[in-house]
C-alpha cells in the first residue's frame, strides 16, 4: 500500500475507535509521527489532508520542516521527543506544540525563551508512567505538583500531559492512570497511544495519538 492509502486505514481506525467510544471525531487529533521520514513520504499525507506532524529531534525537524512549511503555512508541528537544554530556543521558535516538558530545567529555559522571542507553543507535560529507569518523563507522583510549579514558578500554560506505556505492558492502566493526573493537574488533554494501541488510548479519553510506523511504515534512516 502507498503512504496515503495507510494513512487513510489510520484515519478510517481512528473514526471507528471515536464511534465505538461514543466520542465525536474532533475530541481526537491524529498526529503523524514523521520523525527519520522525509518530503517524499511526508508530501503525500499532507496532500491528504493530514496537518499536525511528530517529531523527535529539534535538529533533524530543522532540517526539513521550514522548507515544507514555505507550501503548507498551515501545519501544526509538535515536539514528541525529549528536549534537550541546549536546544530549547530552537525548539520554541520551531515547534507549535512541544509534548515532553519533563524536568525543571526544561520548564525554566522554555520560560525564558518565550519570554526572550515572545513566542509561546503549548506544553504537555510528559509522565513516564512505567517509572522505567531508561525513559524520559517525570515520577507519576510528583506530576501534579510539577505542573503546578510550571504555572506558579514559571508562568507557563501547561494544556496537557503526555506518556508512553512500556512496550511489553498492557496499555490500559497506563492510560487511565494518565487520565487521572490530567484530572488533578486540571488539564483537558491527553496526549496517549501510538501505531500499536492508539485505538484503547481513544477508548480511555486521548485526545491526540500519535501514530507513525501504522502510516509511512518502517524508520528510515535519520536525516
Amino acid at each position: 500500500m502507498s503512504v496515503s492509502e495507510q494513512y487513510n486505514e489510520v484515519r478510517e481506525a481512528i473514526d471507528k475507535a471515536v464511534r465505538e467510544a461514543n466520542r465525536s471525531p474532533e475530541e481526537v487529533t491524529l498526529v503523524a509521527v514523521s520523525k527519520t521520514h522525509g518530503e517524499e513520504a511526508i508530501l503525500p499525507v499532507i496532500e491528504a489532508g493530514q496537518r499536525v506532524f511528530g517529531e523527535n529531534k529539534v535538529q533533524e525537524a530543522k532540517g526539513k520542516w521550514p522548507s515544507i512549511r514555505e507550501r503548507y503555512d498551515d501545519i501544526e508541528l509538535r515536539l514528541i521527543g525529549p528536549l534537550q537544554s541546549n536546544k530549547t530556543g530552537e525548539a520554541v521558535a520551531l515547534f507549535d506544540v512541544i509534548e515532553s516538558v519533563d524536568r525543571e530545567k526544561i520548564a525554566r529555559e522554555i520560560a525564558k525563551e518565550v519570554a526572550k522571542q515572545g513566542r509561546a507553543p503549548r506544553l504537555y507535560v510528559q509522565v513516564n508512567t512505567g517509572e522505567e529507569e531508561q525513559k524520559a518523563g517525570i515520577a507519576p507522583k510528583d506530576a501534579v505538583a510539577f505542573v503546578e510549579r510550571c504555572r506558579s514558578e514559571h508562568g507557563l500554560t501547561i494544556e496537557g500531559l503526555m506518556c508512553i506505556p512500556p512496550f511489553e505492558d498492557n496499555p490500559g492502566p497506563h492510560f487511565a492512570l494518565l487520565a487521572k493526573l490530567a484530572k488533578e493537574a486540571r488539564v483537558e488533554k491527553l496526549s496517549m497511544g501510538m501505531s500499536g494501541d492508539y485505538e484503547t488510548a481513544i477508548a480511555f479519553g486521548a485526545t491526540s495519538v500519535r501514530v507513525g510506523t501504522a502510516i509511512f511504515g518502517a524508520r528510515e534512516t535519520a536525516q
